[in-house]
């Protein structure tokens, strides 16, 4: 299965992460998506196509995910480490064009989503990846981190750059922001 989605991968990296999830992992992600296939001049079609139904059985993978008790639980301890997706003035609290409140959980790091990517929208080769969110987290084992976002799906793009990367690991909360802030008796970051 290769997934795409128009350019940079944040819908495709959802689709990626969710087949793993579920079991399916002959899974890849179109760098550059449907916008660079097109610029290059690959062929494309239109229409409806039929392809011979599958049948796939999935089976959850528990150890690619934490949930918001576990969250909670360990809330302060520093392990394991909370990466947050979105762009960095949601995370500061400064805008927040979704949930009611905005912020981010207690001790989580930021690494925005779109700085896996170069200049022309493509996923930074593994050596810069590696520099880059060294950068944003800190020298922490990649089993020992956790990526939130806004709803679950710009996490699941750090967690395709983390294995892109050779970050082996990384778990998701899919709750993410839209969870955690919804409950006014859990903590909130800002700054």
């Amino acid at each position: 299965m290769v997934a795409y989605d128009q350019e940079n991968g944040m819908f495709a990296s959802r689709l990626w992460w969710l087949l793993r999830w579920l079991g399916h992992d002959a899974v890849a992600v179109l760098d550059g998506g449907f916008k660079r296939w097109t610029a290059e001049g690959r062929p494309v079609q239109s229409g409806a196509t039929h392809r011979t139904p599958r049948a796939f059985e999935g089976s959850p993978r528990a150890d690619m995910t934490v949930d918001v008790q576990a969250v909670a639980a360990r809330l302060g301890s520093g392990s394991p480490r909370l990466v947050d997706a979105r762009a960095p003035e949601r995370y500061r609290g400064d805008t927040e064009p979704i949930d009611k409140v905005g912020g981010h959980i207690p001790g989580a790091k930021n690494h925005f989503f779109q700085w896996n990517l170069d200049e022309q929208g493509l996923f930074r080769t593994p050596e810069a990846l590696r520099e880059k969110i060294a950068a944003s987290v800190g020298d922490v084992s990649a089993d020992q981190i956790v990526c939130y976002c806004g709803s679950g799906v710009t996490a699941c793009h750090n967690l395709l750059a983390f294995e892109h990367a050779g970050l082996k690991g990384a778990k998701l909360y899919a709750g993410s922001w839209s969870e955690w802030s919804s409950d006014p008796s859990r903590p909130i970051e800002k700054g």
